[in-house]
């Protein structure tokens, strides 16, 4: 990036909707888009994706910086440490109630957003009732996770948002 190209809004975006969903008692949840840069536990990624609960209840160091999403949690009783690049951030939303934000995900992992590259969610409403919970950070080892909210006409695996008010 040189001198006089903006740092992208992006990373504020998530920054601020996950403020809001804890300011508002929600549980904000992100949908990854899953690449080589992506830290996940491999075993939870459904079709390229996976849902993470990052409350404070569900996470332990939660760092959202202008280049990554980091966290320790335990899935299946076993601490991971989570690394997601904001560029792979496909949605963040509030578990109760599917408001949130969705974004264009690169399809090349090494590829920087353009600034183009982010959607503000609310081109749809969708219907009432909150989306499928994500992979179950505390699931036991027999334990099936559920799959990622179905999409509202997107790609499939796609959260379903609502507008943010």
């Amino acid at each position: 990036m040189s001198g006089n190209d903006p740092i992208s809004t992006k990373p504020y975006l998530v920054r601020a909707i996950y403020e809001w969903c804890t300011d508002n008692g929600y549980t904000p949840y992100v949908a990854v888009s899953v690449s080589d840069q992506t830290r996940v536990p491999r075993a939870h990624v459904r079709n390229g994706e996976i849902v993470l609960n990052i409350s404070a209840l569900a996470t332990h160091r939660l760092q959202i910086t202008n280049q990554d999403l980091s966290f320790t949690a335990r899935f299946s009783g076993v601490a991971e440490d989570i690394h997601v690049p904001i560029a792979q951030i496909a949605a963040i939303y509030a578990k109760e109630t599917g408001h949130g934000m969705a974004f264009d995900v690169p399809r090349a992992p090494a590829e920087d957003p353009a600034p183009g590259q982010i959607k503000p969610f609310g081109l749809t409403e969708v219907p009432a009732g909150p989306p499928s919970d994500p992979v179950d950070q505390s699931a036991g080892p027999d334990d099936e996770p559920p799959a990622p909210p179905a999409g509202s006409g997107g790609a499939p695996g796609r959260p379903t948002l609502r507008r943010v008010k």
